[in-house]
């Protein structure tokens, strides 16, 4: 039996928190910290294993349209990630890289999310790739506006001018997208990166979505025929 063959780009869309939260009588907040705590554990696990860069979609721009409760819950744990947390990634030598807009984030978030960045970059085990305040949309319009500010003529614009003004561009297209919870759109997640990748849906939410699940969305990666269109 010949081994699985391990993507180079995973991404991951975190989806259910909230309707695991209600599927076992809890507060909304309470899935997103049992989800957090998931994120930990996976990430650590999938770069352990081979993974180089793992996209983690934790908050889009359209989620600022949920209660300011669950936001200011979401802004407050995503800081807690990049300070308490951040010194254990730090030692499992793990790269952090912010893809998403400072627009509407707090000083002090997009501070500690510039930190993470600068003290992680010379990590080498795999990159956990914060997609946070981020939309496929939005990324795609940045990269039009970074082309325009340079002054580049129309005519010399090309795909790859597009990949080269992309949030962090030096982050590669993403093979392997898994979303939990049953859904199966990709909700704005990396538009222009996963062009070709192929896509992996998991009806268990998000906090119930474990190692096996991930060597499982691995090893049906690991069958598939990617053609790139040819």
């Amino acid at each position: 039996m010949e081994a699985d063959i391990t993507p180079v780009h995973l991404g991951i869309i975190l989806d259910g928190n909230r309707r695991w939260a209600k599927s076992n009588r809890l507060a909304k907040i309470e899935g997103h910290k049992r989800g957090y705590e998931n994120l930990k554990d996976i990430s650590t696990y999938a770069l352990n294993r081979g993974v180089k860069y793992l996209s983690a979609y934790m908050f889009s721009t359209e989620n600022w349209d949920r209660s300011l409760k669950e936001i200011n819950y979401l802004m407050n744990l995503a800081h807690r990630m990049l300070t308490h947390d951040l010194e254990d990634m730090n030692k499992e030598n793990i790269k952090i890289v912010w893809l998403g807009s400072p627009d509407r984030l707090s000083k002090k978030l997009v501070s500690a999310l510039r930190r993470a960045e600068e003290l992680t970059k010379n990590n080498t085990k795999g990159t956990l790739c914060v997609c946070f305040n981020y939309g496929g949309k939005q990324e795609i319009v940045d990269s039009v506006k970074s082309i325009i500010s340079k002054g580049i003529k129309p005519d010399d614009i090309i795909d790859g001018t597009v990949s080269d003004n992309l949030y962090a561009s030096d982050i590669p297209p993403i093979d392997l997208v898994v979303r939990t919870s049953g859904e199966q759109r990709l909700s704005g997640f990396m538009l222009w990166r996963a062009a070709y990748a192929e896509l992996f849906f998991v009806d268990k939410a998000w906090p119930d979505f474990d190692k096996n699940d991930l060597d499982a969305a691995i090893s049906e990666y690991s069958r598939r025929n990617r053609r790139f269109g040819k």
